[in-house]
């Protein structure tokens, strides 16, 4: 069985309870939290307050993805907003280590994430410290992108790496079942998916049925 994280970056923020609410009654497995800075990638979104006020609508897992630099100084600030889980990019920081090590301090799991033009590789020497890795199969910042056909090589490097460790792969972007099968046939695990549960700016009226599709549940 395929874990279904669902991206609430596609939501309408205007309903965002009720919008985390549908999806929860939907069977997806948590929550996918993009939070971006303006400055590793191009735009800005959410911060702690919007992860505190999932949050409150929710007990299934929160993910937090920050698509910035420096992620350190946040680490605290969105563990305490609610995060159960905080991964960064590989290429945003050169304290990985020590920002994976303070992660695992505040109690929460830590990931490492990696963009579509940086080779897996330099995810090696930090695997010992990640719970999960994602693999970006768009580039980090944007929602609504295709599905970039190397992440499946970049999949496949990672499935090889791990090989023998307790490390979920994780995809995120551009996911709808025909790609999410593409990457579980090379190893991955997992999804984050935003657009394909969602139509007309709203979750989609029949998300259950979509979110099995992703699992493999039923026919593409």
């Amino acid at each position: 069985m395929k874990e279904v994280r669902a991206s609430i970056l596609s939501a309408d923020f205007s309903q965002l309870g009720m919008e985390v609410r549908r999806l929860a009654q939907a069977g997806v497995d948590g929550f996918h939290l993009d939070v971006m800075d303006g400055q590793f990638v191009p735009n800005l979104s959410m911060g702690p307050s919007i992860v505190s006020a999932v949050r409150r609508t929710t007990e299934l897992p929160l993910d937090v993805h920050l698509m910035m630099y420096d992620p350190f100084r946040y680490i605290e600030t969105f563990a305490e907003a609610g995060a159960d889980s905080i991964v960064f990019h590989v290429e945003a920081t050169e304290d990985i280590e020590d920002t994976l090590k303070y992660i695992r301090k505040c109690n929460r799991k830590a990931g490492l994430a990696v963009s579509p033009e940086t080779s897996p590789e330099l995810l090696r020497p930090f695997l010992s410290l990640c719970d999960y890795v994602v693999v970006m199969a768009v580039s980090p910042g944007f929602g609504g992108q295709s599905f970039l056909p190397d992440t499946l090589d970049n999949v496949e490097v990672l499935r090889k790496l791990i090989e023998g460790k307790n490390i979920p792969i994780i995809v995120d972007g551009g996911i709808t079942p025909s790609t999410a099968r593409e990457c579980a046939l090379r190893g991955a695990s997992g999804f984050v998916v935003g657009n394909f549960l969602f139509e007309k700016g709203c979750v989609s009226s029949n998300v259950g049925e979509r979110v099995e599709r992703i699992r493999g549940g039923n026919s593409p």
